[in-house]
């Protein structure tokens, strides 16, 4: 079976916005550390996008054992869906301004929830603007509400304990920076390290150097082919760990993720944590 596009280009998406039955835009900019994601969007965005708060809309509210962004419930996401106008028939485009790295938890929700065409745009507002297509300012006028039906479980997930008896028969990939697989630093999460088994290989590394596009399929064919069996991802908190994710189907490989990441693990003193380079 073929399958479904993961990426767009700025070029691509500028025709599609132009047709009658043009994609939903979702502006998706979220940073740790970064609070402001709503002000960047109203200062400039994709004109017709609307404004997509990670923490609020793309993340179930806090609870025991989760992690730092528990998955929304199916009825949370699937109001924000119908809220930003989504329908099985338009595409839908998400994007951010950091090559992805937020964009693609939008990207994975949707397509988890049963949305058909879900695309990352490559280089997101950077590209776009990069090609010279102009900007919107303020708010988005509001796309008409929608009555799309979504249900969970396209996309493969992993609980804590599917996480940790992976590493015998597959591969779990850790999407974070390599100083916080090794346990050199710990800035968010309560204990250093990395799950026992895991392989470092770090989000930023989907990317070319130097601008926020992802790297060819080709490239990460070649990056990706340690990989065996079963591959699953984590990162802090599982935001990030859907850019692995994303990368990984560009090189043509299936990846399940393990929602709750380092900071539901880590949270539990019953798992144990390895430090340093080897897995």
């Amino acid at each position: 079976m073929e399958r479904p596009p993961v990426l767009i280009t700025a070029a691509d998406l500028y025709r599609r916005v132009a047709e009658p039955d043009g994609p939903v835009l979702l502006d998706v900019r979220w940073q740790l550390g970064d609070p402001h994601g709503a002000d960047h969007y109203r200062e400039a965005h994709i004109p017709g996008a609307r404004y997509v708060d990670l923490e609020t809309e793309l993340s179930g509210p806090h609870a025991p054992g989760a992690g730092r962004h528990p998955l929304p419930g199916i009825e949370q996401l699937q109001k924000a869906a119908r809220r930003w106008g989504i329908t099985r028939e338009r595409g839908v485009v998400v994007y951010d301004n950091t090559g992805g790295l937020a964009a693609a938890r939008a990207w994975w929700l949707l397509r988890w929830a049963g949305v058909p065409d879900v695309r990352i745009l490559d280089g997101g507002l950077t590209a776009w603007r990069t090609e010279g297509y102009g900007v919107g300012q303020g708010e988005a006028r509001p796309r008409p509400a929608s009555d799309i039906v979504l249900d969970g479980g396209h996309l493969p997930v992993l609980s804590a304990d599917e996480a940790a008896t992976l590493p015998a028969t597959g591969t779990l990939l850790d999407a974070r920076a390599g100083e916080r697989y090794r346990g050199e630093v710990e800035p968010i999460d309560p204990r250093a390290g990395h799950i026992p088994g895991a392989i470092s290989a770090p989000t930023t590394g989907n990317l070319r150097a130097g601008v926020p596009l992802f790297k060819s399929a080709d490239e990460l064919r070649e990056r990706f082919a340690g990989v065996r069996g079963q591959v699953g991802v984590y990162c802090g908190s599982g935001v990030t760990a859907a850019h692995e994710i994303a990368a990984l189907a560009v090189a043509g490989i299936d990846a399940a993720l393990y929602p709750g990441s380092w900071s539901a693990w880590s949270a539990d003193p019953d798992r144990p944590v390895a430090t340093g380079e080897t897995p």
